[in-house]
């Protein structure tokens, strides 16, 4: 058989751009990514920087299509640069073909060797020179225009979309950026402009959106009404969005002076009756396990949405990766049952931080959500998420003498008492405890706690939220998290290539729905667990839940670089 794989029937189009800190990479961005929403297109649009605090390298990664889009793709089919200061930073992260355009100003600087093209396939276009045409020009507005024409959006979106995207700079600053896209856009160019744009089908309604964004607004849609945090790269976002929003609806947030204080604000929030969130990364998270402790020993509810990135220790902030899970699964000491979700892709960073609430409220537990950098801080078009089903929210005590605080019920949910219930006293604290809360060290109440935190979630029903399924095939791939997409793209490829492939995406990881999980891989002659980190900690998590087939592979790549259906389809046929 041949094992050529073809590379995409996903027709798309990429773009990336980059430039030196303060160039206006991410605005020209922000503002292309918004002409192809108002365009009818969807799109993808990650971005990445160096580790400076203030300054250094920047670029954008776009991938545009006509149906939604989920990963990168392999290659970048434009480069548009507004100088050369360390782009060849980028040339991993950013690679180009043969076939590629460049797109720059001829005095720019040198180009980097790896972006050295055949001669026509440079485009030269003086943006600097051109921008001081206008009062108060920018050089990257400029490169928008001429981008915008190259490709085959209409110049009126351009500056509808910088006129809303700008709207908080001023009129000025509006009237230059729209001056200077409108001289960019009338240059001459040496190519017929829509070099790979689709047309787009009937317009509905859109969503542009960051993967931090939806997490915040899936919390608040979840019930959240209480958050305390302290920022931290590349979580902050999450907080940015939600400080005014909450306060819309009657919550309020709290800048922490550290993730100690953050994580006990927030457990006294949610002690106090209000549902409760904090965000963080890697290293907060590490912070927060004894207090997470805490809440898991008082069956306090609240949530957690891990932004992960490069690690350990400071690590790479900027950069994505998958490294966070086995801090997640296993950070707690003692036993310390909770949930763990992640997150599919960035619309569904609003779904799964809204189940998460709502399971946490539900059950009284800690919810733990995982998403990255390359979900986090990236943007995208999206269709409007959908929404979990509605859980039936916090169990409250009404009232009684005889009130047990962790009775043992049905369910192993018990109702919890808000502060200032005369009838509802018990001694609330950290150790382990009878059923009135009472401390207690003998064996049988703290196996009878043990028990009852443990199955109530590990009895719950769950439905099928838990994973999503795709495709059909002899041949599974099993992924979690923002290694979702890239992975559903490589077994269409993989499909049409030959070689039929299913994937399954797993939402909830902890507590892993054996039973369905075990329904979905049967009968598959070929299983190989995708995941972006080093230690493949996903594969063995699965190996030691004994949800695996012996022969099952894992492909475990770290980060900071993308996950590409292409690396993905390549490991594949390795063992063809």
């Amino acid at each position: 058989m041949d094992k050529r794989v073809e590379e995409s029937a996903l027709k798309t189009l990429s773009i990336g751009i980059v430039g030196s800190g303060g160039s206006g990479v991410v605005t020209l961005g922000k503002i292309l990514l918004e002409a192809i929403a108002r365009h009818g297109l969807y799109a993808l649009m990650g971005r990445s920087s160096g580790p400076q605090i203030r300054g250094g390298e920047s670029a954008i990664m776009l991938r545009i299509g006509s149906r939604p889009v989920e990963a990168l793709d392999d290659s970048f089919d434009l480069l548009l640069a507004l100088d050369w200061d360390n782009a060849d930073r980028f040339a991993d992260e950013i690679p180009i073909s043969h076939d590629s355009l460049v797109l720059r100003d001829p005095d720019s600087g040198d180009v980097p060797p790896v972006y050295n093209l055949a001669p026509e396939n440079h485009l030269l276009h003086p943006f600097r020179e051109l921008a001081k045409r206008q009062p108060n020009g920018r050089a990257n507005m400029v490169g928008l225009g001429i981008l915008g024409n190259l490709i085959g959006l209409p110049e009126t979106l351009l500056t509808e979309a910088a006129t809303a995207t700008l709207a908080d700079k001023g009129a000025e600053a509006i009237e230059a950026a729209c001056s200077c896209i409108r001289e960019g856009y009338g240059q001459p160019l040496e190519r017929q402009p829509g070099i790979g744009l689709e047309k787009p089908g009937q317009v509905t309604e859109r969503w542009n959106i960051s993967g931090n964004e939806a997490s915040g607004y899936g919390a608040l849609n979840g019930g959240v009404r209480f958050v305390a945090a302290y920022p931290i790269t590349p979580a902050s976002e999450i907080l940015e969005w939600l400080a005014p929003s909450l306060e819309q609806v009657g919550g309020s947030l709290v800048q922490a002076e550290d993730e100690l204080a953050s994580i006990n604000m927030v457990i006294g929030g949610s002690f106090g009756g209000v549902p409760s969130l904090t965000a963080t990364s890697g290293p907060g998270l590490s912070l927060m396990m004894e207090g997470l402790g805490l809440a898991v020993a008082s069956e306090t509810p609240l949530v957690v949405a891990n932004v992960m990135r490069g690690g350990p220790s400071t690590g790479i902030p900027t950069k994505s990766e998958q490294s966070d899970l086995n801090l997640a699964l296993y950070g707690l000491h003692g036993d310390a049952p909770h949930l763990v979700l992640s997150a599919l892709s960035i619309g569904d960073c609003a779904f799964t931080t809204q189940w998460a609430v709502q399971l946490a409220e539900q059950l009284q537990g800690v919810a733990i959500v995982l998403s990255d950098q390359s979900q986090g801080q990236a943007r995208a078009i999206i269709n409007p998420p959908a929404e979990p089903p509605p859980g039936s929210g916090r169990r409250i005590a009404q009232g009684d003498d005889a009130y047990q605080r962790y009775a043992i019920t049905d369910d192993a949910v018990s109702p919890m008492a808000i502060p200032g219930n005369a009838e509802c006293i018990f001694t609330a604290d950290g150790l382990e405890h009878d059923a009135r809360g009472t401390p207690s060290a003998r064996a049988a109440d703290h196996l009878e706690q043990l028990d009852k935190r443990r199955d109530k979630l590990t009895g719950f029903d769950y439905g099928d939220a838990w994973a999503e399924s795709s495709g059909e095939g002899e041949n599974l791939l099993v992924t979690w998290g923002s290694a979702s997409g890239a992975t559903r793209e490589a077994a269409e490829r993989l499909t049409r290539a030959g070689y039929p492939t299913r994937t399954l995406a797993v939402r909830l990881l902890s507590p892993l729905s054996r039973e369905r999980f075990q329904e979905v891989i049967a009968g598959a002659h070929r299983v190989m667990v995708v995941e972006q980190n080093h230690g493949a900690q996903f594969y063995d998590y699965l190996n030691a839940r004994r949800v695996l087939p012996q022969d099952a592979e894992s492909m475990a790549r770290p980060g900071p670089l993308p996950l590409r259906p292409n690396d993905i389809v390549n490991r594949f046929m390795q063992g063809v």
